[in-house]
């Protein structure tokens, strides 16, 4: 592709950087950009720049924040002995999105797996497990895709909270084995908290 601007091309590059932005995505946005006024695009890389400076993790469930304690943990509606344990960020915004959960959350930064060199304390494991402790948390529902990776993270996770009283369940199979949780559509994936069902041990 060739640019009458390096301006241009190097817009584009930053563009296609991001995932799921190809050249020509990249090249369109660009060009859509070119033709705003100035005060638009400067108010577009102002809020960028902000995001990026002013974002920090919430120190209790490491959700994105704000300040030191995000919107969900601040929320007094939110029920605080309900935790639903989640990989990552996109999974909260899905589990949001359908409406059907009211209590609060633990992002846990992935799944263990070893293939990736990934094991549990590279995850916020132990900030959970001492979270339930010293909060009395009653339940914990892992909301977590269910894949090999994804159950061998509930069946470490739920070891490690064997010696407390809480209660852990796990998301109903609407959502198919294999599949992420945040591509789960709105409607199964609220129903599968809704129906969640106990996890046990053996």
């Amino acid at each position: 592709m060739q640019f009458s601007s390096k301006l241009i091309e190097e817009a584009v590059e930053a563009f296609s950087s991001l995932p799921g932005i190809g050249r020509k995505t990249a090249l369109r946005l660009v060009l859509h950009m070119v033709q705003q006024p100035g005060e638009t695009v400067d108010a577009f890389a102002s809020a960028l720049t902000k995001m990026r400076s002013g974002i920090q993790e919430c120190e209790q469930c490491h959700n994105l924040s704000d300040d030191k304690l995000c919107t969900v943990c601040k929320d007094d509606r939110r029920n605080p002995q309900l935790v639903c344990v989640v990989e990552n960020i996109r999974d909260v915004m899905a589990i949001e999105e359908t409406g059907q959960y009211r209590g609060r959350y633990h992002v846990l930064g992935g799944v263990i797996s070893p293939i990736e060199g990934i094991g549990p304390a590279e995850l916020n494991i132990d900030s959970l497990v001492g979270r339930i402790d010293e909060r009395g948390i009653k339940e914990v529902i892992m909301a977590i895709s269910p894949t090999i990776e994804g159950d061998t993270t509930i069946f470490y996770i739920t070891k490690q909270l064997a010696a407390l009283d809480v209660k852990v369940s796990t998301i109903a199979r609407g959502v198919s084995f294999g599949g992420e949780l945040e591509y789960a559509d709105g409607l199964t994936l609220g129903r599968s908290i809704v129906a969640r069902i106990p996890y046990k041990v053996d």
